[in-house]
């Protein structure tokens, strides 16, 4: 019989910009699900913030931020048309690349990711309250 589950994470980063490790909660709601068989979705219920997979090493998220503010540094905050009001052009930008969700498989109970991946949570625009969707499916 399929089974559907839903749940929501909050997060509030004290900087800007950070990238947090969610695998811990997202396997959590795995569990809870009860699926044994089936799919998780991953998604930044927010259009400043992302989720994805990767590695979970410093030099990575270092160059990402390297590479991010590269592509869409933050300042000078008059280079982007969006920032009528908001000083966040940059972080829509940066979510756009790094993207919106992550889908991973659930196998046996549990989130079938390849070596070295981990689900992250990128916040672009922080300092404020946000939130993640997990929903999960299967039998």
């Amino acid at each position: 019989m399929m089974k559907s589950y839903r749940k929501e994470l909050w997060f509030e980063t004290p900087t800007r910009r950070a990238y947090l490790n969610i695998t811990p909660l997202v396997s959590e709601a795995v569990r809870d699900s009860g699926v044994a068989e089936g799919l998780a979705l991953v998604n930044a219920m927010h259009i400043t913030s992302s989720v994805f997979i990767n590695d979970d090493e410093p030099g990575l998220h270092a160059d990402f931020e390297k590479w991010l503010e590269g592509l869409a540094p933050e300042k000078p905050h008059s280079r982007y048309a969006h920032n009528t009001g908001e000083d966040n052009g940059d972080a829509h930008l940066k979510r756009q690349v790094m993207g919106r969700e992550a889908v991973v498989a659930v196998t046996g109970g549990k989130l079938d990711l390849g070596p070295w991946e981990q689900i992250f949570y990128g916040e672009f625009d922080g300092k404020r309250r946000k939130r993640v969707l997990v929903k999960i499916i299967g039998e």
